[in-house]
């Protein structure tokens, strides 16, 4: 893929040699990642990348936002170009070139976890005792971190609801302070989770598909 132009090259092509030796393809990577733009932040999986831009793939309609970003499940971030998009895969350049290396092994400074995105939703927590509220700061398919007044221990079963979800039942990882650390009982598939994302954070792109 000629990411400048969106025109898929043979690496044999007369003339197209040189370009796709300095912009090497890595087809075989296939990854989850997250497109970050000011409708929200969405799943997607990155199927191939080279030193001048990525082609990606979502669950749903792409977000129609201009100014988008790809972030890896380590944090890092990239500013993106679209070149080409249709249904639910995008080619993008990078607004600079990037080192591929880099982006592949995913450098990182803390444990590897699994992909965040930072949505905040009301929650009810509910527990043997009662009910309280509360409202999640990221959420992941495997659990959340949510902030609540209320005080439970560590390993104590809770579930958690809300308008966009349906019941969770969690046990409680950790704390710190008013912050919980969730783990779901039950977890969600990758398509689940992204089309969770996009209903809660742009329903429009979701017409027709639910």
């Amino acid at each position: 893929m000629d990411y400048s132009t969106g025109v898929d090259r043979n690496d044999n092509d007369a003339g197209g040699d040189v370009e796709q030796r300095g912009a090497p393809r890595f087809t075989s990577l296939i990854r989850s990642a997250k497109l970050v733009c000011g409708q929200g932040e969405f799943v997607c999986v990155i199927r191939d990348v080279s030193a001048t831009g990525v082609s990606v793939r979502t669950f749903h309609p792409l977000p129609t936002d201009t100014a988008v970003a790809l972030e890896l499940q380590n944090g890092e971030t990239y500013e993106l170009e679209l070149v080409r998009g249709e249904g639910h895969e995008a080619s993008y350049r990078f607004a600079r070139p990037i080192e591929v290396e880099r982006l592949i092994h995913e450098n990182w400074k803390f444990p590897k976890r699994a992909l965040r995105l930072n949505i905040m939703l009301p929650l009810t927590v509910s527990t043997l005792s009662g009910k309280a509220r509360a409202f999640t700061l990221n959420i992941s398919q495997q659990g959340a971190r949510i902030e609540c007044d209320d005080v439970f221990a560590i390993d104590q079963r809770v579930t958690i609801s809300c308008e966009h979800l349906p019941d969770i039942r969690c046990k409680v990882r950790w704390r710190k302070d008013a912050n919980y650390g969730l783990v779901f009982e039950d977890t969600f598939a990758l398509r689940e989770f992204a089309m969770m994302a996009a209903k809660v954070q742009c329903p429009f792109l979701l017409q027709g598909q639910m």
